[in-house]
């Protein structure tokens, strides 16, 4: 029988620290959403009136809509995209240097700094619009450039839980004198479900909380939740302010722990 170990306690201690230091400002932002004090931090009283009053504010209703539809559509999009993409990768054999260079062009969105690929979107977006003419910056555009990142993710999340199965099972299939096309679809996408559902729910979150690159492919009618508590606290601090970054902040969270239990490997299922 194998023991568990403990931390020393010097290492839980700092663990205990760093976690207190990552979540007490979030934990500070969700109690001043229910402080009844609308200036300052002294609490004057529980209270739910700034959710209240998020609902009735048509801008917040407005950006939510927008940040939704952007996330939708651009979760849709990328995931099909990514998951062809995971299984071209690791399914069909490529010459080595090739396989570089495509897993190079596919990890190049995950690293690049997100000022640094906003700038090259809107750049791509400009010389399309000097070349097509008739382009403005708005919802499509915002959701061409949330596709273009979220396919890497969803093709590296899909393409682990393909590395992680291996191939025997499909080998198995077409011994059994299945098709290409019968194989994945009755064998191979039922396996690496989990996967592309923890891939989708990867791509949401990022698209959810995305503020650099939606700030620099927005335009005037295609603002998002990032966007609106942006401006917003440029005008100054207030409660219902508080009260949306944690409604954000709660359906992340909500989102990746979704996304961990669907990102088990198969031993584990």
């Amino acid at each position: 029988m194998i023991r568990s170990q403990r931390l020393p306690p010097l290492l839980s201690a700092i663990a205990i620290a760093t976690i207190v230091f990552l979540y007490l400002p979030l934990a500070a932002v969700a109690a001043m959403s229910v402080n009844a004090a609308r200036f300052g931090v002294a609490w004057k009283g529980l209270s739910l009136r700034w959710y209240a009053q998020l609902a009735r504010n048509d801008l917040v209703v407005h950006a939510a809509a927008n940040t939704l539809i952007l996330a939708v559509v651009s979760t849709a999009v990328s995931t099909v995209l990514g998951t062809l993409l995971a299984i071209g990768l690791e399914r069909f054999p490529w010459p080595r240097w090739m396989r570089r260079l495509i897993d190079a062009v596919v990890y190049m969105p995950v690293v690049t700094p997100d000022i640094v690929f906003a700038v090259g979107m809107l750049l791509a977006f400009e010389a399309a619009r000097q070349a097509l003419g008739g382009l403005r910056l708005g919802m499509g555009t915002m959701i061409v450039a949330h596709v273009t990142f979220q396919i890497s993710f969803v093709a590296l999340v899909v393409g682990s839980r393909l590395a992680t199965l291996g191939r025997s099972v499909e080998e198995a299939a077409r011994d059994l004198y299945a098709g290409s096309w019968h194989s994945l679809r009755r064998v191979t996408l039922p396996l690496i479900t989990p996967g592309i559902v923890a891939g989708a729910m990867l791509a949401f979150t990022l698209s959810l909380d995305d503020f650099v690159i939606s700030f620099f492919t927005s335009g005037p009618s295609s603002v998002t939740l990032p966007l609106y508590i942006y401006g917003s606290l440029r005008r100054g601090i207030t409660p219902d302010i508080h009260a949306l970054s944690t409604i954000v902040f709660l359906v992340t969270v909500a989102l990746v722990l979704g996304l961990q239990v669907l990102a088990r490997s198969p031993r584990e299922d």
